[in-house]
């Protein structure tokens, strides 16, 4: 074996250049060559206590699967990681390494840790070019299990029980797999391709996926269980927009994050002569400052915008999204107006008839400085208005991007489901919730929070499912 790399930087990650990528919807990012990848995992030092397995929240054993990348065994390297984490092709690309597995990385004390996001990533990709084996399908054990939503809690749920012999029924509101994984992430950060080959891979361990079934009003839970299903797993995300409450929230061209995503990546309104309309062009303005944010803003970008704001109420140092798309965003023109805060969206009025503010459009919007006060209960210093600094810029668009919560039907359908003061569902460290047999995990629990996150719930869920479910053998 070649000797250690003992660089204090990682192998940078080729990418598109900014002006180029940003007028398409190709993935930025464009991974790690076999060179690249062997030489990252000769930076591992294979730690014998190996902190970054503690800092993964499915717990993948990663000094092992890059000691596989160091030998050559690429397609070694991917079972490793295959036995913890049933999407790893994804996390490689949207999951926070940098504040879990890589903070924890002893090479990040004098130097960067090794790019265990990056190594993770390329062997997901090797093996989906150069490995054609399919899944080999378990032994039924004749249980049944229905899971709600097929987001990345739902998939890694359903995937762990079907894999120990579970007949498992995902069900999914919108037209297409996925969860936020196809509506809210944009195809340059993840391909649709590789969520699909994802829910094939379930599939071929013959999970049935129902679409188009809103829990809660096409079914609900407890019509679930009369249809036979011995336990049910909610992973149904938290898909509700919060909007600020200022006034022009109502006027057209604002939108929630959401609604401006899942138009863009699942409705394809990029196209020409889309189905599902959406604004283009114009100038706009992006409230928020986390990763959906810099989604939001580098889609309108690419969908044709002449200037885009990112506008943020505290300092860059508060800044909640991912220093690589903040990074990528700045590189590609998205002007980001910090320490300000909207409180009007200004509007006109069809100018054919005036008195008709139904049909009011965005015009700007008027925002006030903020400087930072005293740490707020989480720590973070509070933002506080600047009196007398109030001021008006000029856009065609506003996307409101200030954070999600669950959606409230599934628990006023469900009897015996309890939720907290903000709509997250309880759960007990099992993930089971105050109904017998009815397990939660995700964003529907926790509000809205990372991939990985959501996956570790799945795992857990799966596991107390299967020990509730072999009691009754």
């Amino acid at each position: 074996m070649a000797k250690a790399n003992m660089a204090q930087k990682r192998n940078e990650m080729p990418t598109q250049e900014p002006l180029v990528r940003a007028q398409n919807f190709d993935e930025v990012a464009l991974g790690y060559t076999e060179e690249m990848a062997m030489d990252e995992a000769m930076r591992c030092l294979d730690c014998k206590n190996m902190p970054c397995v503690e800092g993964c929240p499915v717990k993948i054993h990663i000094p092992a699967f890059i000691n596989k990348i160091k030998e050559g065994d690429f397609e070694g390297a991917y079972q490793i990681i295959a036995k913890s984490s049933s999407l790893p092709a994804v996390c490689g690309r949207v999951c926070p390494q940098e504040t879990q597995c890589e903070a924890r990385c002893v090479r990040g004390i004098k130097g960067e840790s090794v790019g265990i996001g990056r190594l993770e990533r390329f062997v997901a990709d090797w093996h989906n070019t150069f490995t054609a084996a399919s899944l080999e399908k378990p032994t039924p054990n004749g249980h049944r299990v229905a899971v709600v939503g097929s987001g990345p809690s739902g998939l890694t749920c359903a995937g762990d029980l079907a894999k120990k012999g579970y007949k498992v029924t995902v069900f999914e509101a919108l037209h297409t797999a996925g969860g936020v994984l196809v509506y809210g992430i944009p195809e340059f950060r993840l391909p649709k391709a590789i969520v699909a080959k994802e829910v094939e891979g379930l599939k071929a361990l013959d999970v049935d996926i129902e679409t188009n079934v809103v829990i809660g009003k096409t079914l609900t839970v407890d019509e679930l269980f009369g249809m036979g299903y011995e336990a049910v797993f909610i992973g149904s995300g938290a898909g509700l927009p919060n909007f600020m409450g200022i006034p022009g929230e109502s006027l057209k061209g604002v939108y929630s994050a959401n609604e401006f995503l899942t138009r863009s990546n699942l409705m394809k309104a990029y196209r020409e002569n889309p189905e599902t309309p959406i604004m283009k062009g114009g100038r706009v303005a992006v409230v928020g400052g986390g990763n959906v944010a810099m989604d939001a803003a580098r889609t309108a970008l690419r969908l044709g915008a002449q200037k885009v704001y990112i506008v943020y109420r505290r300092s860059m140092d508060e800044l909640p999204a991912r220093r690589e798309e903040v990074e990528h965003a700045m590189e590609e023109g998205i002007d980001f107006m910090l320490l300000n805060n909207p409180v009007e969206i200004l509007g006109y009025h069809n100018p054919e008839n005036p008195r008709d503010e139904k049909n009011g459009f965005v015009r700007g919007m008027r925002c006030i400085k903020m400087e930072l006060g005293e740490p707020d209960a989480k720590g973070r210093r509070r933002p506080v208005e600047i009196p007398g600094s109030e001021f008006e810029i000029e856009v065609d668009t506003v996307i409101i991007s200030i954070g999600t919560s669950p959606n409230p039907l599934i628990k006023n359908t469900t009897s015996g489901l309890d939720v907290n003061s903000h709509g997250g569902i309880i759960v007990n460290e099992d993930g089971l919730t105050t109904r017998d047999a009815v397990y939660a995990g995700g964003d529907a629990v926790t509000g809205a929070a990372t991939v990985i996150s959501a996956m570790g719930a799945g795992k857990v869920a799966a596991k107390a499912i299967d020990e509730l479910l072999q009691k009754k053998n």
